[in-house]
């Protein structure tokens, strides 16, 4: 924290930011090569067993993931806890900050889901011959890549079961979509929303957005509620839309 709050106040917020998502994407770019050139794999299949990539389902994800984050925030703040926030909007910094994220967060979590969800979890269970092992190690090292984020500093290392189980939501969303499709609009989706709706000093996004969160956090039983209630919900309407059948053979087998 003491080392983000350094560079922030030399750099602002933007150069932080953009500096930061840059290197996501230049690991992107890397990736993409190496299977490329070194695997010669096509880099649809790294995202889909579909002959073309769905399209479809990332705007479906990425739009009903983004409304449920705005209509949270909204009724906190207005109904709730308003005192928590203050406005933080301002034309000038907000527009660049939307360029910012637009173009560079689909970047970063576009490497962080194909890594995870394609690559290494392809990988692994190629190697292994069943689901269940890269499913769990995927989550798992997903969930230990957000230590050092200032979130963890904070409030604890009890924060890392919600990423973790974050990881295990889009590695099951995976495997059951035959794609990462789906992953890629939810990841896409919030952090590219968190990014211009709220932030707050003890966060690792720390951006010009429309809010400011200025409460004191604690790790209480509402940081879980995505895991105990928005995820398994998620689960279902994909099951539902998408008609997902043998959840046990397909995790497991």
């Amino acid at each position: 924290s003491a080392l983000i709050q350094s560079e922030i106040a030399q750099k602002g917020e933007l150069q932080f930011l953009f500096e930061n998502l840059v290197v996501f994407a230049i690991f992107l770019g890397l990736l993409l090569l190496w299977v490329k050139f070194i695997h010669r794999q096509p880099l649809v299949a790294l995202i889909t067993a579909r002959p073309r990539i769905s399209w479809k389902r990332f705007w479906f994800a990425f739009l009903l993931w983004g409304g449920v984050t705005i209509g949270i925030t909204c009724i906190d703040y207005l109904f709730f806890n308003p005192d928590d926030y203050i406005w933080n909007f301002q034309w000038i910094p907000f527009l660049k900050l939307l360029v910012i994220v637009v173009l560079f967060i689909p970047l970063q979590t576009a490497f962080e889901e194909i890594f995870f969800r394609g690559y290494l979890m392809q990988g692994l269970g190629l190697a292994m011959r069943n689901a269940w092992f890269p499913l769990l190690f995927t989550s798992i090292t997903f969930g230990l890549m957000h230590i050092a984020n200032p979130e963890v500093e904070k409030l604890g290392y009890g924060l890392l079961i919600y990423y973790i189980g974050t990881g295990f939501f889009l590695g099951i969303t995976a495997i059951m979509d035959d794609g990462i499709e789906l992953s890629l609009g939810f990841h896409a989706a919030n952090n590219l929303f968190t990014a211009l709706w709220v932030t707050s000093t003890w966060t690792v996004f720390q951006t010009p957005s429309v809010l400011r969160d200025v409460s004191e956090p604690t790790l209480g039983w509402n940081m879980f509620l995505p895991l105990l209630v928005c995820f398994p919900l998620l689960l279902w309407i994909y099951a539902k839309k998408y008609k997902w059948k043998d959840w046990r053979v397909r995790l497991v087998g």
